[in-house]
């Protein structure tokens, strides 16, 4: 099977070295793809070159192409297989018009809860549209979506053997929608240090919660990437997740990232069908589902009590599941497949 695994314009490079969401999400169905044994081609100019020489690059987008022109004839030429692309992608008509040309299978993951498709975007086998969680599946239910878990890797982000950790951490964007103001609280509550792991993207919120984040118990570390975000996780007693009320969590890394390394997590969500009850089970963590109408100290309780319940899941047995479950080339074998 040959594969093109396709970039988009975006401000992170493939794979990003830190934070990026649908960037370590192709970049792991790259490495799935090599390890089932198909040819892995990275298409775009957004691809680092200092992948090594096992990978092939080649620096065109479909589009950009022009019908006709020598790029799409090579292109055409070429005989893809499969194209894994950004969901933006099969709603395109640039990109579209040469996807036609190379007749071939196109697979996206949706990782924008909010986008909205063309009609005819997906046929439910040759063009397919994967889901995350029940949530997102019955908001695009429209497009036959497939439900299954995204993997995210980055580079260097192997994972040493399990052990047990100590302190909590939360890793994401920090802003007003990933709402880690609830884990700081959480963690006041236990009397437990929490480790904030990620860009600041919202400066106000961060303001508006100044007093939580600046707490004796908070460590700020930035964003981290390759083997120091590995570090952070696998360090870790439990990983904790934590969303506002009304954000819809597409696609989250988190819980594959925190699994894999061996750290059960402790979710918080506000209804029932969300990513984290997709990803977890008994085994890995804990999931807490608040009424979306109780307070912040609420809900930071009823979290404190998810992060306790956590702390007698062996580590070892986590990281067996998180790897089972969010292995690159079974996740690859599952967007190559046309049957359900």
């Amino acid at each position: 099977m040959l594969v093109g695994v396709c970039d988009f314009p975006g401000s992170y490079a493939f794979p990003p070295t830190g934070y990026g969401g649908i960037e370590r999400w192709l970049w792991a169905v790259a490495i799935g793809a090599k390890a089932a044994g198909a040819d892995v081609h990275l298409l775009g100019p957004a691809w680092r070159d200092d992948l090594g020489p096992n990978w092939t690059r080649r620096p065109v987008r479909l589009e950009d192409t022009e019908p006709g022109s020598a790029a799409a004839a090579d292109l055409t030429a070429t005989g893809y297989d499969l194209l894994v692309v950004g969901h933006e992608y099969p709603t395109l008509p640039a990109w579209r018009r040469t996807r036609d040309l190379l007749d071939c299978d196109v697979a996206t993951f949706q990782h924008n809860p909010d986008f909205r498709h063309a009609p005819d975007a997906f046929d439910g086998e040759r063009t397919r549209l994967y889901c995350y969680s029940p949530e997102m599946a019955e908001r695009y239910a429209t497009h036959q979506p497939r439900p299954e878990l995204a993997v995210h890797l980055g580079l260097d982000e192997a994972e040493p053997p399990a052990v047990k950790g100590s302190d909590l951490v939360w890793l994401g964007r920090i802003d007003a929608e990933k709402a880690p103001h609830l884990a700081v609280r959480a963690a006041d509550i236990l009397g437990r240090r929490i480790r904030l792991v990620g860009p600041v993207f919202d400066r106000g919120y961060v303001e508006r919660h100044e007093r939580q984040f600046a707490a004796d118990h908070v460590e700020w570390v930035g964003e981290l990437g390759g083997s120091a975000k590995a570090a952070a996780l696998h360090q870790a007693g439990t990983f904790v997740y934590t969303y506002a009320r009304d954000y819809v969590e597409a696609g989250a890394a988190v819980f594959g990232e925190a699994l894999r390394a061996g750290t059960p997590v402790a979710a918080l969500s506000w209804r029932e069908g969300t990513c984290a009850e997709a990803a977890l089970c008994p085994d890995t963590g804990v999931t807490t589902v608040v009424p979306p109408e109780a307070d912040d100290e609420t809900a930071a309780h009823a979290l404190a009590e998810a992060i306790a319940r956590t702390e007698d899941l062996d580590a070892a047995a986590v990281q067996a599941l998180g790897q089972q479950r969010f292995d690159p080339q079974r996740h690859f074998e599952a967007l190559a497949s046309r049957s359900c």
